[in-house]
């Protein structure tokens, strides 16, 4: 008789145990974290490159003469050295090139006195400050430049200036193939004013330039 109350007592509290088992929700699945694709490519290290492109501003002579003023426009084309440091996605950069330039433009000073003004070369050591994603690199860009700026003015001579100035802008660069990397950038560039062969009377050179390059990082 005791041997049938422990078993029935058993089987009772086996079934009260199944039924509050039954009662609980089901257990939900764990979330599995989002996936966060890590960075494969490092910015780091030195490079060297070409760039080319168009320039575009406005000249003005100012003094004695009755001032005048006219646009000027050219290519460029030159070589880029430079050095970026990437800690997590923040990337430091210090850029510097030199430009063979095309940039000119003519017009009347006064009443009917021909002047012009050229830009025969350009240089600039700039500062870089970009955020990458991955591949790609937007950034931006400013320092100094250093320039010659020739001026004319009909009947009163030449002058060639080495002007230096300052220069600010930005672009994005991306990895294309192996230690290859490609870039398009704007740069607005302010070399001052430059002295003419007429005394008391200057002319400004200011320019916008639009360029791509081309960069092997070693």
């Amino acid at each position: 008789m005791k041997k049938f109350l422990l078993a029935g007592a058993s089987l009772l509290a086996l079934g009260v145990a199944q039924a509050s088992a039954a009662d609980l929700p089901a257990r939900m699945p764990a979330k599995a974290p989002a996936y966060v694709a890590p960075m494969t490519y490092n910015w780091t290290g030195f490079y060297l490159g070409l760039n080319g492109g168009y320039g575009f501003g406005r000249s003005e002579f100012n003094g004695t003469l009755p001032s005048g003023s006219f646009d000027t426009s050219g290519g460029l084309f030159g070589a880029t050295v430079g050095y970026n440091w990437q800690t997590g996605p923040v990337v430091f950069g210090l850029e510097g090139d030199i430009d063979w330039s095309g940039i000119k433009g003519s017009g009347t000073c006064g009443v009917a006195t021909p002047c012009d003004v050229r830009n025969d070369y350009l240089a600039t050591i700039r500062g870089r400050l970009g955020y990458a994603m991955d591949r790609w690199m937007p950034y931006i860009t400013g320092g100094a430049a250093i320039g010659n700026v020739k001026t004319s003015i009909a009947g009163f001579g030449d002058t060639n200036n080495t002007k230096g100035g300052w220069t600010v802008g930005g672009g994005i660069e991306a990895s294309i193939a192996g230690p290859w990397t490609a870039k398009v950038e704007y740069l607005y560039v302010d070399l001052g004013d430059a002295d003419t062969a007429v005394a008391g009377t200057s002319a400004s050179y200011k320019t916008n330039i639009v360029r791509a390059g081309l960069n092997y990082k070693f």
